[in-house]
This record gives C-alpha cells, sequence and structure tokens, in this order.
C-alpha cells in the first residue's frame, strides 16, 4: 500500500500483559484459560467505560485505544484496580496479575489496527511497569501530570527495543500522599530542553576552558617577573589564594611520581581546610606538569597571588622536600626551605609545611582547622602509600576504565593495611561508582549489580569514621539513587568540612539542582569555576 494511502494520527495507546501466562498454562491450562477470559472480560468493559476500544487482545495481551490521554492512564489505574479484588477471591497459586504500559504517540492507522512506535513503545512500557503496577511514557507523564491526582516515581530513560531515542518512563503512584507528586525525576533538567542543555554546558566548557589553554609562554630568563594585579582575568580573592604546583619528582625512580604527586595534593587539600584561604584544585594546578612556564602567567590564568612549587626525594626511607611560596604580585620568595626527615615522619613534615604557609601569610589556624590538618586518615605510611597509588591512577576526572580498575587492588591493600582508613573505603566505592557508568566490571569481570553493590558496603565502612569525602561520595550515591534529601544533607556536612574543595562544591552543586534549587547551586557552581578553571564538566 502506498504511503499517502496511511492514515497517521496521534492516540493513546494502552497495553497489557498477563505476569507469568505461561507458567499458569503450565500448571492448569483449563483453570488459566477460564481466568484470563475473566480477566479479559473485566478489562475490556474498564476499556469501554473510559471511551477506548480494545484493537486486539492474542493469548494474555490486550491492545487497546483512546482518544484521551487522561481517559487512557485513568482507565489503566481503574483496571488495577478492578483486578486487585478479582484475585483477592482467587486462590494464591491461581491469581493473575497484570503489567500495563501507557504511551501517547504517532500511529499508522489500517482500518480497525494501529502500527507504528507508539505502539511498540506501549508494549516496552508495558515490560518495564511492576506487576499490578501502570507505567507511562514521558509524553504520557507530560499531559497528565496536572490533570490527575496520581503521583509519578521516575524510573529515568531507558533505551527500548527497536526505538532509536531513549524513553522517559513513570511509575504511577495511586497512593494519596503522592498526589501529583514527581519523585526522583531530575527537575531542573527535565523542564528544558536537551539542546539548551547543550548548549549551556558547551558554554561553561568554553569559558572556564579557556582560562587553561591560553598561550603559556617560555621562560626567557631565570627571573621571577612579577604579575600585573591589573592584568588579572578576573581580580584577585578578598583572601590569600594560592595554586600548589605538582612537585617535581628528584627520585631515581620514575615510578616514585606517585608519591610527590600525592605530597602536592594533600598540600592542596590540607590548605584548602583552612577557610581564610583560597585553593587552586589539583586539576588545574597540576595541568602546568613539566610545562616552562613563568610563575607571573601562572599567576594571571589562575587569579592568584601566590604559588607554591618544590621537589620530593625518596631514597629508601629517606625523605627531603623542598618548597618555596612565592608572591607573584612581586616576584619575590616569601620563603624557601628544606624538610628532611623518615618515610614515617611524612605526615609531620606536611603539617610543618602547611603551618609555615598560613604563619607566613599571618592567617590564625582556630582549633578546629588545626585538628583537621593533623588528620591524615590513617597511622600506616604503607597504608598511606597504596592509597596515593591508587589515587594517582583514580584521579577523580580521568574517564580511563583501565585506570580505575588498576586503581581498585591499591586502595583494597590499603584498607587491609589500616581497616579504620576512612578515605580508602570512600575512593573505594567512588571507583566502583564510577565503573557501574562507565563499565568498568565488565574489565574486572563481575555484574554489574555487585558493581554497585560493592559500593555500597565501601560507603557504609567509610560512614563509620566520616571524611569529607566520605559524605562527598556519600552524596554522590544518594544523587544517583534520586535520594535528593539525604545528597543535599551529606554535600553540605562534605562542605562544611571544606569548602574549598573544586568536588565537594560540584556534588553540592549537583545536589540542589536535583532538589529543585537550581537558583541555590549558582555560588557553588561559580566557586567550582572559580578554583578549578580547567574543569570541562
Amino acid at each position: 500500500m502506498a504511503q499517502d494511502q496511511f492514515k497517521r494520527k496521534l492516540t493513546a495507546i494502552l497495553n497489557a500483559d498477563a505476569v507469568g501466562y505461561s507458567r499458569l498454562m503450565g500448571e492448569d491450562e483449563a483453570a488459566t484459560v477460564s481466568t484470563m477470559k475473566s480477566h479479559r472480560n473485566l478489562i475490556a468493559e474498564q476499556i469501554s467505560a473510559f471511551k477506548g476500544r480494545v484493537l486486539d487482545s492474542p493469548g494474555d495481551n490486550i491492545l487497546a485505544e483512546f482518544g484521551s490521554i487522561v481517559d487512557a492512564v485513568t482507565c489503566a489505574v481503574e483496571v488495577q484496580n478492578v483486578l486487585k479484588e478479582k484475585n483477592e477471591k482467587l486462590p494464591e497459586n491461581r491469581k493473575m496479575i497484570f503489567r500495563i504500559g501507557v504511551n501517547l504517540g504517532d500511529v499508522i492507522e489500517d482500518e480497525d489496527r494501529i502500527y507504528g512506535d507508539g505502539v511498540n513503545i506501549a508494549a516496552r512500557i508495558e515490560n518495564l511497569a511492576d506487576p499490578g503496577g501502570v507505567a507511562i511514557s514521558g509524553t504520557a507523564f507530560d499531559s497528565v501530570r496536572n490533570k490527575l491526582r496520581y503521583g509519578y516515581q521516575f524510573s529515568g530513560e531507558q533505551r527500548v527495543k527497536n526505538i532509536a531515542s531513549p524513553v522517559r518512563v513513570y511509575k504511577i503512584l495511586t497512593e494519596p500522599k503522592y498526589d501529583r507528586k514527581v519523585i526522583g525525576e531530575r527537575q531542573f533538567f527535565s523542564r528544558i530542553s536537551r539542546k539548551v542543555a547543550v548548549t549551556a554546558v558547551l558554554f561553561f566548557a568554553i569559558v572556564t576552558g579557556g582560562l587553561v589553554v591560553y598561550q603559556i609562554y617560555l621562560y626567557q630568563s631565570g627571573r621571577i617577573e612579577p604579575a600585573s594585579l591589573e592584568k588579572m582575568v578576573v581580580p584577585l580573592a578578598d583572601k590569600p589564594s594560592i595554586a600548589v604546583l605538582a612537585f617535581d619528582n628528584m627520585s631515581n625512580d620514575p615510578e616514585q611520581e606517585y608519591f610527590s604527586n600525592g605530597i602536592s595534593e594533600n598540600l592542596i587539600t590540607d590548605l584548602s581546610k583552612i577557610h581564610d584561604f583560597l585553593v587552586i584544585s589539583r586539576n588545574t594546578s597540576f595541568s602546568y606538569r613539566g610545562k616552562p612556564v613563568k610563575v607571573d602567567q601562572i599567576a594571571k590564568e589562575l587569579n592568584v597571588r601566590y604559588i607554591l612549587e618544590g621537589s620530593v626525594q625518596k631514597a629508601g626511607n629517606n625523605l627531603r622536600i623542598n618548597a618555596q611560596l612565592i608572591d607573584a604580585s612581586t616576584g619575590h620568595h616569601i620563603w624557601a626551605d628544606r624538610y628532611d626527615g623518615n618515610i614515617s615522619d611524612i605526615f609531620s613534615l606536611q603539617d610543618k609545611i602547611t603551618q609555615k604557609i598560613a604563619t607566613s601569610l599571618a592567617i590564625k589556624l582556630t582549633d578546629d582547622q588545626q585538628s583537621h590538618l593533623t588528620q591524615h586518615g590513617t597511622k600506616s605510611i604503607e597504608a598511606y602509600e597504596a592509597f596515593l597509588k591508587g589515587v594517582d591512577l583514580a584521579h577523580y576526572l580521568r574517564m580511563d576504565t583501565g585506570k580505575i580498575a588498576e586503581s581498585i587492588p591499591w586502595f583494597e591493600k590499603a584498607i587491609k593495611l589500616d581497616p579504620d582508613y576512612s578515605n580508602a573505603y570512600a575512593a573505594l566505592a567512588e571507583a566502583y561508582m564510577r565503573g557501574s557508568v562507565l563499565g568498568v566490571n565488565q574489565q574486572l569481570g563481575i555484574s554489574l549489580r555487585l558493581t554497585r553493590l560493592r559500593a555500597a558496603n565501601y560507603l557504609r565502612a567509610a560512614m563509620e569514621n566520616p571524611t569529607h569525602i566520605a559524605y562527598r561520595e556519600m552524596a554522590r550515591f544518594y544523587i544517583m539513587r534520586f535520594q535528593d534529601e539525604e545528597a543535599l544533607n551529606n554535600a553540605e556536612k562534605a562542605i562544611a568540612i571544606d569548602p574549598n574543595d573544586a568536588d565537594n562544591n560540584s556534588v553540592m552543586a549537583q545536589a540542589l539542582i536535583y532538589s529543585g534549587s537550581p537558583d541555590a547551586a549558582i555560588p557553588f557552581c561559580e566557586r567550582m569555576r572559580r578554583i578549578d578553571p580547567a574543569c570541562m564538566f
């Protein structure tokens, strides 16, 4: 038949299917046929009552259409109510439960039958409904959400067979307490088009990324040129601002790079816990590694006044750390010092450097800040080294599934050496959560379900002695589970401990956006961009 002979129309489609029909037929064929006939008649009566018509009813399936999507959804709920009453009168092994899917879509009409994606989507959505429940498509939801006194559980965008684009799916909640409530929906992003969202993200990426890809000049002399305060990309903060560059690995072993990276990152972490500092994140400050770039250029690009640079030399158990703090506005060294000790002294050496910076910049530490600075999460040097190796492999902006998989044994080694190492548990949870999205479970040879289960178990262990990392990853976990209130609660605790951590600010912004407060998220987005301008996400 030629295309122009087909009649197209927008219609509401209801698809119902019996759960476990084959099992029931295998147990008692005659009784199952009798029950099916009775249930089908009840369903047909409801369809007729709501001005719909049955199009087909092969086997255990019923296909119907309605002129109104409101009638279709109301009918689906009423069908389940009627069938529930009917099933309560039947023996347990004879109960016949249905799933129902409803879609509003374009179809092709040929005599008394309809075809097309609109019908297929209804059938696929029915498979996603709970037994005894109703699931509807995003197009149906958009039309009925403010017209019917039901609640809606957002089940995400689902890829369904033979349909090119993902389909939004919502489960109907009939209890009065859910009246017109939408649970789990990403409220901010659900109200803007994908095109607008992508455009906004790209704009954000261009603006923030542009600060980093700005041309870097080569050294022309060994003299440190002062940075012009007038030429800063944005004005300096009203509190001391600092970038800690990646410390050079001066050991003879290139494999020790993780250790010098770890010391630099820990200094960033410790300084960021001091609320009177503005500290550039590792992701951005480490982007200058190996580049012969002038200090004044870094200061202008990152909008900071102070630069900390240094080197680490590790030979056996002996350790030497050289560090120098530079005032980029004058080009002068504020101080330069050398710290020698044993590997077992690593924590005290880091504390000395942090306290020296605070003292030099006239920052008075509170008792709480002093306490946080001396808490390194573990007293085991071996566990600490294993943790640093894992962090170096699985740094949070890396999307390399191989690196994430490689990091897991190091974090596992860390908690084996110190079963109370909260940050190591949190890092494991993050690795498994990120892995569940990126497919790391395939490299590990485990199921997606086990990947998520391990993430949850490691998070529980991390929360036995919570740090800002543990709170942050717990917030991320709740965001993934659409539990917005719990996500926000944990994100707030992470921010309270370390308000200058870029990832804490990112998760806090996400929690606010997903809980329906996008305006409140803006300051956290701005702070994240300020302390991590290289972040493209």
